[in-house]
């Protein structure tokens, strides 16, 4: 059986762990001692291998998946785990963003999951893109059309404005070129040619989107040197950080700990480039200290066997 699942949520969530002790730490304050490995404690109080909301709404959706395509199930689960602690790895919500906040209390009053994400262009931080990475297992196979009308849904419930739907797309489409074998630079300018293509048939993107999103529509974003890369919560910061730092490392390790010691917003930024390098690299990749400190380790593995045999990837 493939190892795809397994390797994109635990890429995913023990970059999310790594980060996750710094958070809100600048990248000159990392740059005095860097993180070389898990840490306990730190900004959030949490034990070593500790995973924050980027994990816990990740689980959710790929919760709900095995079920099948529910948006309704999806808000529930949210709903549960911002006021009850579901899928957390300790029994307590500890981090949680602003808009997503507020998307989350719009869904615990029966708001349709697909308006409760507010659309204004202030909205537009990463907590959609933290955890879409499970839905490509169910989209995989669909046309493209199809795969952007999931992904705006699946992002709307907390991020409905345009440029963090296709902020989703892009990272999507990227996972589901190297879900087909591709190394990252093709998946990379391949997954742009397909979004860039859409983008202009359906009109999605005006100027002003379109020259925001340039840097990573054009292609060039590889060729940008480190220090224009940034770790902040800003969904377009992120979706660079990930991109550029799949291309430009060799390991896992080395992927999620350049994203952690980017500063600010560490977590999701290791969570959304662990998601990707751990598809590329294969869990068996990721160290092993790291691994066997995971918070909830058996949960988790549980949720990827059943994926598993649900999507047979």
């Amino acid at each position: 059986m493939s190892t795809y699942i397994k390797s994109a949520l635990l890429g995913l969530a023990v970059g999310d762990a790594l980060g996750v002790p710094v958070e809100f730490q600048s990248r000159d304050q990392l740059s005095q001692s860097p993180v070389t490995g898990m840490r306990e404690f730190g900004t959030h109080h949490q034990p070593a291998g500790t995973w924050s909301d980027d994990s816990s709404l990740t689980f959710c959706l790929a919760e709900t998946l095995l079920k099948g395509y529910d948006l309704r199930d999806l808000a529930n689960r949210f709903v549960n785990w911002r006021y009850h602690a579901y899928w957390t790895a300790h029994g307590k919500v500890f981090d949680v963003g602003n808009a997503t906040n507020t998307a989350i209390h719009f869904l615990s009053q029966g708001a349709p999951p697909v308006t409760a994400g507010e659309d204004d262009e202030n909205s537009n931080g990463n907590g959609s893109l933290m955890r879409i990475l499970p839905l490509l297992f169910y989209i995989r196979d669909f046309d493209i059309h199809d795969r952007y009308c999931h992904v705006k849904d699946v992002s709307s419930l907390t991020h409905r404005h345009v440029r963090s739907i296709v902020c989703c797309f892009i990272y999507l489409e990227i996972a589901r070129h190297i879900l087909k074998g591709e190394q990252p630079l093709n998946a990379y300018l391949n997954a742009i040619t397909d979004v860039n293509k859409y983008c202009k048939e359906k009109a999605l993107l005006d100027q002003k989107e379109q020259d925001i999103l340039a840097p990573i529509l054009s292609g060039n974003l590889v060729h940008k040197p480190l220090n224009d890369i940034h770790g902040t919560g800003y969904v377009v910061h992120t979706l660079e950080a990930a991109i550029w730092i799949l291309i430009n490392t060799r390991k896992y390790a080395d992927a999620v700990l350049t994203a952690v010691n980017l500063g600010n917003d560490t977590d999701t930024t290791a969570a959304v480039a662990g998601g990707l390098a751990g598809m590329h690299y294969g869990w068996e990749e990721i160290p092993a200290e790291w691994l066997n400190i995971l918070a909830g380790k058996d949960r988790i593995e549980e949720l990827i066997a059943n994926l598993q045999v649900k999507f047979n990837i």
